[in-house]
């Protein structure tokens, strides 16, 4: 049952639908993969316009919220990047620390949940697995395709199970 009292949720993914990663897939190409640098490169992300202007827009509207693959010991950063760069305020789930399932697993599970008491208006991912299994489970999902495909980044999505 939902609750209609309150605003339906936009629910945004953040690398590479809001924070362009390009600058630091650099530590995923190599074995063993430099997790450690790679997040610790999170914080310069540059934004990606497309991302945040549709953010900004869903607010008027919905309540926005952010689902990520990122771990929660990211959780400080993150909260700060998404402040510098002017997002709408709204709650930030995040994959446990030694949480190692695909991407697609974690979130549509935490979709799922969310939308036993909410109205879900849409999904943003830029994940294709993620997407595909959103909209199988009848949730509406926009695309982020507004950066170029990492294939390094796609298996460790899925295969890795780390963002």
């Amino acid at each position: 049952m939902t609750d209609s009292s309150k605003r339906p949720l936009a629910v945004f993914d953040l690398d590479n639908t809001l924070a362009d990663t390009g600058h630091r897939q650099h530590f995923l190409e190599e074995r063993p993969r430099d997790w450690d640098g790679f997040f610790a490169a999170a914080p310069q992300d540059p934004p990606i316009t497309e991302g945040i202007a549709l953010a900004v827009e869903s607010a008027r509207a919905c309540e926005v919220v952010y689902l990520t693959g990122r771990p929660e010991r990211c959780r400080r950063d993150t909260l700060d990047w998404l402040a510098a760069h002017g997002l709408p305020e709204g709650r930030v789930f995040m994959r446990g620390n030694a949480d190692r399932r695909p991407a697609r697993f974690t979130k549509l599970e935490i979709l799922r949940r969310l939308a036993q008491g909410r109205e879900i208006r849409f999904v943003v991912d830029d994940d294709e697995l993620v997407c595909d299994d959103a909209e199988r489970a009848g949730f509406r999902v926009v695309r982020a395709r507004w950066t170029a495909k990492s294939v390094v980044l796609e298996e460790v999505q899925e295969r890795e199970g780390r963002t």
